[in-house]
């Protein structure tokens, strides 16, 4: 007999599913790319002017998983989507609470947001299973985008570059490198809600599952040894994010691969952005999963970002 999925105390309403204040740990403290510091590193993050490093964003998503199981049970598991975009970061020892809204009857998709103590929003979007008849969060927000005007750290990145296919798998104990220094055990000792069906087999499929947050750490697990020609060093946040499972769960160490294109660029005050869809296959060569990122990069984390935008544009932005 398979374990219940979660323990996790859920308040139900008329209108929502709510869960339980967490505090979730930042595990990317000694995360490095391009042979720099993140923004989860505090110092980098203070220059920036957060107060210190921040929480992963699609840490995040482990809080909806119980919410999601709840109202579609296994069908989470294989087809469960989270498409959100962060309005706030968060840092270690904040209290953030999920919130899940019901769907409307004869629907598959729902609004889900989360806040802190104070509520003030950390992310929003939309939650569904299956194919839901409703565009997503960012298949909407991808029609409403500002384009990117006077690229300076993007602009040799074209819409529709493609990456070559990679080989990812992630085991139990394994160190999923530079980006992500952790293994998934380690995540799990942490996790906000931990289940049988991350650790055992004891679950529909008979095989440990990847928690939602951690097929984030998988699909970019190799993405640097194939990067986008940005210019750096310069330092990125995710801003929006898109996890769907297609034909999941997608199990531990299941062998898998991965390939990347850019489907959009666009720009805000401070950042440049590059919006990358992952896609996921297994090794029969069906697709299992996508994931829809939206890596935001800090104009102000690029030296000489204003010397190149006056010698390309010949003004200052």
């Amino acid at each position: 007999m398979a374990a219940n999925a979660f323990d996790t105390e859920i308040i139900e309403t008329a209108e929502a599913l709510i869960g339980p204040w967490r505090q979730p740990r930042q595990m990317l403290q000694a995360q490095t790319y391009d042979a720099h510091a993140s923004i989860h590193d505090d110092a980098t993050a203070q220059k920036l002017g957060f107060k210190g490093g921040t929480i992963e964003g699609p840490t995040h998503f482990s809080q909806f998983a119980p919410l999601g199981e709840r109202l579609w049970g296994h069908a989470w598991f294989e087809t469960g989507c989270i498409s959100a975009h962060y309005r706030s970061v968060g840092y270690e020892g904040e209290e953030v609470q999920a919130i899940l809204s019901k769907p409307l009857p004869g629907t598959s998709q729902c609004q889900l947001r989360m806040v802190k103590r104070d509520g003030t929003e950390v992310l929003r979007g939309t939650a569904s299973v299956g194919e839901p008849h409703a565009e997503t969060a960012l298949e909407k927000r991808l029609t409403e985008l500002k384009p990117l005007t006077d690229p300076v750290i993007l602009r040799d990145v074209r819409v529709a570059q493609t990456s070559k296919r990679q080989a990812v798998r992630m085991a139990f104990d394994q160190n999923m490198g530079d980006l992500y220094p952790f293994s998934l055990r380690q995540k799990l000792a942490v996790i906000t809600e931990n289940s049988p069906y991350y650790a055992t087999a004891e679950n529909p499929w008979r095989r440990p599952v990847i928690p939602m947050e951690m097929l984030s750490v998988l699909f970019q697990y190799r993405s640097k040894e194939d990067p986008l020609p940005a210019k750096g060093p310069a330092v990125g946040l995710f801003a929006d994010q898109e996890i769907r499972l297609v034909k999941g769960p997608l199990f531990v160490d299941g062998a898998y691969d991965v390939e990347r294109e850019v489907v959009a660029l666009s720009s805000s005050r401070r950042t440049e952005s590059a919006w990358v869809k992952t896609r996921v296959f297994d090794r029969a060569g069906t697709m299992v999963a996508t994931m829809l990122l939206n890596m935001a990069t800090l104009k102000d984390s690029y030296a000489p970002y204003e010397e190149e935008y006056r010698r390309l544009y010949g003004a200052g932005q």
